[in-house]
């Protein structure tokens, strides 16, 4: 998993047979930190280590939230998908661990996109949102151990939660408010859950998420991704609710160069404001999108990823090659030490600045 790059304070430590390094990226709920997989005969590999806040990990309402991410992000295996591997429990903490994606979040490559002036096409943007289209799509139809229809809804589908690496595939992350058929023990009646710029008019009326939810906030992603802004965007919530009920949609072919008028019609399908009248599925959806614009091959969308966020993603590899570098006791024997885990000719070369590096908390085009 990779996200906007972030520096923490807290020294390498040992949690179970995982050690858990420098911070990628944190939110409300939880903090994602570089990790390595520490097995026998010398094997290892990166992981990304989904850290519940400590103050969080006391309250069983959140402690019942991040075990059902788990297990329903465990039944998922997709290569649209980020894999879970392992979750946890170490000195009164929880710990999720997935895989460690090289690459990242979509709302960041966009911006970056404007910020370096490095130009796009709608066939990359199309391939990237099919990707996670597929990915959804997996989702969606999960069986249980058992053969019965877990019914997974992600209901947080946007361009933070899309990552795409340099190999050229996008993945869907962070099932943290996914519901199943049997609802989340912590889903209350009334609780509007999700970006709101992205949550189906029927989710804020308080009707019960389908699959069909992911499909209207998907139609939103597409949209942002070919004209690189925000669709329903405002100064505050309540505007952006009034602006999703009111549904309109304004035509991204008149705004972009080269999108087709058919795509106007898969995302208008795709956000209706009638949830009857999207497509049944996003697969379905991706098999539209498909259709209306050729999309871009891996290696097309892998080298604009590269181009886009080429020196970020080369001082991250270096810092994940320096943690595959380092033997277990060079870390453990860190631990009281405060120094940052940096990319070189040794492991550690630097240490934590006074202040953090600002974190990544805004969404496309800059807004925060």
């Amino acid at each position: 998993m990779g996200a906007g790059l972030a520096v923490d304070s807290s020294a390498p430590r040992s949690v179970g047979r995982y050690i858990l390094c420098g911070e990628i990226a944190a939110g409300g709920m939880a903090t994602v930190h570089y990790g390595r997989l520490v097995g026998p005969a010398g094997f290892s590999r990166a992981v990304a280590i989904k850290r519940l806040h400590p103050q969080l990990a006391r309250n069983p309402e959140f402690v019942a939230m991040f075990l059902e991410e788990a297990r329903v992000a465990a039944h998922i295996v997709h290569p649209n998908v980020v894999p879970t591997l392992d979750i946890v429990a170490s000195d009164g903490e929880l710990f999720l661990v997935m895989e460690y994606v090289r690459g990242m979040p979509l709302s960041r490559l966009l911006r970056k996109t404007v910020e370096r002036g490095v130009p796009f096409t709608p066939r990359i943007s199309a391939s990237i949102v099919a990707g996670m289209l597929h990915g959804l799509h997996a989702a969606h139809e999960v069986k249980d151990d058992a053969g019965s229809p877990l019914h997974i809804v992600h209901r947080d589908v946007s361009p933070q939660n899309v990552l795409v690496d340099v190999e050229g595939v996008a993945r869907v992350v962070d099932f943290g408010i996914a519901r199943t058929a049997a609802g989340s023990p912590t889903t209350r009646d009334g609780l509007v859950k999700g970006k709101l710029g992205y949550v189906a008019p029927e989710v804020i009326r308080g009707e019960r998420p389908t699959r069909r939810v992911d499909v209207f906030a998907a139609g939103v992603v597409l949209w942002e991704a070919l004209a690189g802004a925000r669709l329903f965007k405002a100064d505050n919530d309540a505007t952006i609710i009034a602006e999703v009920l009111r549904g309109h949609i304004p035509p991204v072919s008149e705004l972009v160069e080269g999108v087709p008028r058919a795509v106007d019609d898969v995302i208008a399908r795709a956000a209706a404001p009638n949830p009857r009248a999207r497509f049944v599925t996003a697969r379905a959806m991706a098999e539209a999108l498909e259709a209306a614009l050729p999309l871009a091959s891996q290696d097309e969308v892998g080298g604009w990823v590269a181009r886009v966020a080429g020196p970020e993603l080369r001082r991250r590899s270096l810092r994940v090659a320096a943690i595959e570098r380092a033997t277990v006791a060079e870390v453990l024997t860190r631990t009281s030490e405060a120094g940052e885990w940096v990319a070189g000719a040794e492991p550690y070369l630097g240490r934590y600045p006074s202040r953090p590096v600002a974190r990544e908390r805004g969404d496309v085009a800059g807004r925060s």
